[in-house]
């Protein structure tokens, strides 16, 4: 049925959800996983480049905004890397071949560039149930892969309980 699956997460508190429905569905069809996390300059979570404010005007920058921001970014790429080996190493314990990748960029065309590069046969992605203005204004990835991408796509809806754990709480209990 499925030979290759591209599972994309990031930081967002449905991330153990989405892997664990892609790692089922793995295993029951003996595919390869690809775990994918993509590193956004749209994220409300990344620094704003040095010279440019919050309020969109230029305003001189310094060594010191350059040298924060440069590190701000090593943190998040290292924080990926964190998530993407931890979800790799369970997925590989549970007996599924399993890689993972890091990309910078808008997610919802990476994740279909990376998926139709690795020729996956389906994508999983979580959805955060925007729509209307918010959808409007913060854009949906999922309803972006669901339009693009050039295999099966299934999306997965977060809806927690208080025992799922965060990514953050993740990777501390790995630590």
């Amino acid at each position: 049925m499925f030979h290759k699956i591209l599972v994309a997460v990031n930081n967002s508190d449905v991330t153990q959800q989405i892997f664990d429905q892609a790692l089922s569905l793995a295993k029951a069809t003996n595919a390869e996983l690809i775990i994918m996390y993509v590193l956004s300059p749209f994220d409300e979570r990344y620094p704003t480049p040095p010279g440019m404010g919050t309020d969109g005007i230029y305003s001189p920058f310094t060594t010191d905004d350059v040298n924060y921001y440069l590190g701000k970014w090593e943190s998040l790429k290292h924080e990926g890397i964190e998530l993407l080996t931890l979800l790799t190493n369970q997925a590989i314990a549970q007996g599924v071949n399993a890689e993972y990748t890091q990309e910078f960029g808008d997610p919802g065309r990476m994740i279909c560039e990376v998926g139709r590069k690795a020729q996956a046969d389906l994508i999983i992605i979580g959805r955060r149930g925007l729509s209307g203005i918010k959808e409007f204004f913060l854009g949906s990835v999922s309803n972006y892969v669901l339009h693009h991408a050039h295999c099966s796509v299934l999306t997965v809806q977060g809806a927690l309980d208080d025992s799922t754990p965060t990514p953050k709480a993740m990777l501390a209990e790995s630590a």
